[in-house]
């Protein structure tokens, strides 16, 4: 099992709860508190991203890392840019796959983290995509070639930028170049700046400034109408062609012997 277990007992003692009063604060049963805190259950995704807004850590740090006297949290980027993510559900509780289209990338940078905005995008769901939050961008132009502009990137929501790996595709929303798809140049430092990379050789590396990142989301699916070309089988001239340069290049090296 995970650190989960412990992680809860010590940040539930760290603030001076007892069981009973941690339970009515999270609105759980007490005999749930004791159960996972003695590794007989462990809690469900949804009651786990409350729990760590209620003991104000992440959720990959609350699975993943040994939370004790000795811990200290990730950075996340910038503070004066960090806000609560908004995000929809259905009626099951069940968070969307919200959609931000092409046309509506711009009014992204100013309604990101506006419920209202959010509310109102379109919104689906993948059943490969249930843990985690996700959002689909629909990227354009053709730096990233060979995804075709107009392709849909899933991507999930990075809460720790210091978790950024390098070499790997993220869609990077920042105030200077708006809602960008592109591949990490470098490990993100806190203050420091992120160098963004074209998949399209033609297109120059350049770097954006970590104050002025407002989101990340590691790619994680694409979507496109364009589907991909079959082989093309060589034909009869394509194979004399073949041959006829091998032969020269053969004859080639043996006249230099």
């Amino acid at each position: 099992m995970s650190n989960i277990s412990s992680n809860i007992k010590f940040l539930r003692k760290k603030k001076g709860l007892t069981q009973q009063q941690f339970a009515d604060q999270v609105n759980i049963k007490r005999s749930l508190v004791g159960a996972y805190e003695e590794e007989r259950a462990e809690p469900k995704y949804d009651l786990l991203k409350k729990l760590a807004v209620f003991f104000d850590i992440t959720v990959d740090d609350f699975i993943n890392e040994v939370i004790d006297e000795k811990w200290s949290p990730k950075p996340k980027g910038n503070p004066a840019n960090l806000r609560v993510l908004s995000i929809t559900v259905d009626k099951e509780d069940n968070e969307n796959i919200e959609m931000v289209p092409m046309k509506a990338s711009a009014g992204y940078l100013n309604g990101y983290a506006d419920p209202e905005y959010v509310a109102a995008l379109p919104k689906f769901h993948l059943p490969m995509f249930t843990n985690g939050t996700y959002r689909a961008f629909e990227i354009k132009g053709d730096s990233m070639l060979p995804l075709p502009s107009g392709s849909i990137i899933i991507g999930e929501y990075v809460e720790n930028w210091g978790d950024v790996k390098p070499a790997e595709t993220y869609v990077v929303v920042s105030k200077s170049d708006g809602v960008v798809y592109k591949r990490i140049g470098n490990k993100f430092k806190e203050q420091k700046k992120l160098k963004l990379v074209s998949d399209n050789p033609v297109y120059e590396p350049y770097e954006v400034n970590g104050e002025d990142i407002l989101e990340l989301w590691k790619a994680k699916a694409y979507i496109s109408t364009q589907l991909p070309q079959p082989v093309a089988e060589p034909t009869m001239e394509s194979l004399t062609s073949m041959m006829t340069q091998m032969q020269r290049s053969i004859a080639k090296m043996q006249g230099n012997n």
